[in-house]
């Protein structure tokens, strides 16, 4: 209990509260420009941090990861423009209150859900991540082999870009972690004689690369293709009571969705926003409310995205497992400022871990502030032309990416990520489970060559620990699990297509049992005849006894 009091110390010393204030504002302004969001953000402004405290740089960075997802909403509701990915599922109800005249309503339902699902998250990680950290402590390299083979597939299985592409991504990312010396043998792999390549690549250009530069060239040419109409005016910006009461029990469980959605690799607030809105339209008694004005559709999704942003540190800070792209950018941060993630965080650095946490108190407590009354000011931003941000956006990322290591060659592979990057949203790959395969790809190989040194090369070694065991038998019921949906269908649609119709059975038997009279009693054999001329019209079947110019003779028959 001392660690967390020495937490709020930290969190109200000056530097720290304004560093905090910056971050929230940062984010709140990244959140309503539409398409850069807070993974680009931060690796953009990584080089900034340099000359920071660890404790004051992580403070800013969490905050304008949770910032964005409050200036997302703005937008959504007032331009039908989702500025931030987990917004996209607040436009369908947020936008058609502001045509209802409710947009201050539909702002105000945001806000407060975000402030709850936030606030709820972080009293649960304040307890939940203390004891999964000691929890940890027992983990080994095979451990985090497993763990880090099910991060990188549950990413690539949740990814919006197709699970194909995802693990192609993906596996493009494991090659390039290997890209250095290696640390076993020393021997160079992949460098092509280049020595800026001797050590590896670096994360900070492929990070400012593929989500700054990159987004930034393919959100200039998306914004061309794109009219908006005005943004609806802001009036009354608190709640009825009657909102409160019906949004109450759609905050209340999008809380607690969004938490446990957020601890999970790849689920993040995109993925907690839209399952907290399908969810309250499926229990709904009047689903046919929402898409036209309903406030739990504005409030399910806002308090289940700002619940999963807070909760997806949990995975970070306690096992050093980034659980989505903005969490893996966070994780290079760390590194960068010499502290890493894991177990022994909460111990060996506990000044910077409870001060993060508690940074988010003080950071949900400001923009709860600031939301309502900043609404103006971020609506004339958005009258700023892209062409006049964008030129001045890129500057910034190739300055800062020289200033990394004051390195030419480090504005190259911005520049090659940038475009890698831009082709990669154009073709419907998403970068994420690339930059996260990346970063968990040094971590993966160094603790599976020593999980198999330790168990003298048999990988069947894994399963004898009852944590790898178990973590790797999920990895192997997530892998088979599509497998088996595809078999199922194709079982079901070849059992659909090559089904019978009953009336078409019961023909069929009934020929076959005439046929079968026909061969074994006397006399019935002439009845039992085929019409040549039914024949010819397509029409099959027993032939009535007597019938005229039917019947053949015992010498035409044998004929």
């Amino acid at each position: 209990m001392s660690e967390v009091i020495n937490g709020f110390a930290v969190v109200l010393e000056p530097t720290n509260l304004l560093y905090c204030l910056v971050g929230v504002v940062i984010g709140m302004l990244i959140g309503v420009l539409p398409g850069l969001g807070p993974a680009a953000t931060i690796a953009i402004l990584l080089p900034l941090t340099f000359g920071l405290e660890p404790v004051t740089a992580i403070i800013m960075l969490a905050g304008i990861f949770y910032g964005a997802q409050y200036g997302g909403t703005i937008t959504s509701v007032l331009l039908r423009l989702p500025g931030e990915a987990s917004s996209v599922v607040t436009v369908f109800d947020g936008h058609a209150l502001a045509r209802q005249g409710k947009a201050g309503t539909a702002l105000g339902i945001a806000a407060i859900g975000s402030f709850v699902g936030g606030t709820l998250a972080i009293v649960a990680l304040t307890f939940v991540a203390p004891v999964v950290a000691e929890f940890a402590l027992d983990f080994g390299p095979p451990e985090y082999t497993a763990l880090a083979l099910l991060g990188i597939l549950l990413v690539s299985t949740i990814s919006s870009g197709g699970r194909l592409r995802a693990l192609t991504a993906a596996t493009i990312g494991l090659l390039l972690a290997t890209v250095g010396r290696d640390d076993f043998t020393s021997a160079e792999r992949f460098t092509m004689g280049n020595l800026s390549l001797a050590d590896g690549l670096d994360f900070v250009p492929i990070a400012m690369g593929l989500f700054g530069l990159g987004e930034i060239l393919y959100n200039l040419e998306e914004r061309h293709r794109k009219v908006h109409a005005p943004p609806a005016t802001v009036t009354n910006v608190w709640p009825s009571r009657a909102d409160l009461r019906q949004s109450g029990g759609a905050i209340g469980r999008g809380s607690v969705l969004g938490f446990f959605l957020g601890i999970l690799p790849g689920g993040g607030a995109v993925l907690s926003s839209m399952a907290a809105y399908a969810w309250e339209k499926r229990r709904s008694k009047h689903p046919e409310r929402f898409g036209k004005g309903a406030i739990e559709g504005v409030a399910a999704p806002e308090t289940a995205n700002n619940a999963a942003a807070t909760s997806s540190f949990i995975p970070l800070l306690s096992l050093g497992i980034p659980a989505n792209a903005t969490m893996a950018v966070i994780f290079g941060a760390l590194l960068i400022q010499g502290v890493t993630p894991g177990p022994q965080l909460v111990t060996e650095n506990p000044e910077l871990f409870w001060g993060v946490v508690n940074s988010m108190y003080i950071g949900n407590i400001l923009l709860l502030i600031m939301s309502i009354p900043l609404v103006g000011l971020f609506v004339r931003i958005l009258r700023v032309r892209a062409t006049v941000l964008a030129p001045i956006t890129v500057l910034i990322t190739l300055v800062g990416a020289y200033t990394v290591n004051n390195s030419v060659f480090d504005i190259g592979l911005v520049i090659a990520f940038g475009v890698l990057g831009y082709l990669m949203k154009k073709v419907g790959f998403d970068p994420g489970p690339m930059v996260l395969a990346f970063v968990l790809g040094s971590l993966l190989e160094t603790s599976l060559r020593r999980s198999l040194l330790l168990f003298d090369g048999d990988p069947t070694g894994f399963f004898t620990r009852p944590i790898s065991g178990v973590l790797l038998t999920v990895l192997i019921a997530v892998i088979l699990l599509p497998v088996a949906q595809l078999l199922l269908r194709r079982r079901r649609a070849t059992s659909t297509s090559g089904g019978t119709s009953p009336a078409t059975t019961d023909a069929d038997a009934t020929d076959r049992a005439a046929t079968d009279r026909a061969a074994t009693e006397p006399g019935t054999a002439d009845a039992v005849t085929t019409d040549p001329a039914a024949t010819d019209a397509g029409m099959t079947g027993p032939v009535a006894p007597g019938a005229p110019d039917q019947e053949l003779t015992r010498e035409e028959r044998k004929a």
